[in-house]
């Protein structure tokens, strides 16, 4: 009788140092990677409110605005942002600026910004049959635009960026309510 061959154990593979802190990076920097990934900072217009209203001879107007918008840093660092201007659209006409100075928000953090704005009285008096239409339906369609500048740090290394953001806003022209908006923004990073 022939003796049967016992299956031999199966290999052990033996337990590395080595490759349980390879494997632990790895790990820390994927992660670290996915949580740094700079993500675009959110603006939503929340409020409208007059702050001057003036009419100059002869027939000049002088209308001042301060929009309040609510900032949104989704990062998980902070971000300075240099001086910008927010132009204001009617009809796809310039109607108006606003001022966002220029400022630090900390990283994943959220605040109220109260931006100064002045209307061009030259142009609404141009537009002014269809902004009386769309006063009497209460019912206003605008644009804005603005192209923000900054840098994003961490420690010693800083990444420079660009957020383009573009919103379709549909206001209530009599109580200077905001009934809708639409954000679109692109981010585009620079190499350091």
């Amino acid at each position: 009788m022939g003796s049967a061959s016992s299956p031999s154990p199966p290999s052990r593979r033996r337990w590395s140092w080595g490759s349980a802190l390879a494997g632990a990076a790895t790990t820390a920097a994927a992660t670290a990677l996915v949580l740094c990934w700079p993500r675009d900072p959110r603006f939503e217009l929340i409020s409208i409110s007059l702050s001057a209203f003036h009419f100059r001879a002869p027939a000049a107007l002088d209308i001042g605005l301060t929009l309040t918008v609510h900032a949104t840093n989704p990062n998980v660092v902070p971000v300075r942002y240099g001086p910008s201007t927010v132009s204001i659209l009617y009809g796809g006409a310039h109607l108006g600026t606003a001022r966002l100075d220029a400022g630090e928000q900390p990283a994943t953090s959220c605040r109220l910004l109260h931006l100064p704005a002045r209307l061009d009285g030259v142009e609404l008096a141009h537009r002014a049959r269809a902004i009386l239409s769309d006063v009497a339906c209460r019912h206003m369609e605008l644009d804005a635009a603005v192209e923000i500048a900054g840098e994003a740090a961490v420690l010693l290394w800083s990444r420079p960026f660009s957020v383009r953001i573009d919103s379709h806003i549909t206001v209530d022209p009599v109580f200077l309510e905001v009934v809708e908006q639409e954000n679109r923004s692109e981010m585009q990073l620079y190499l350091a």
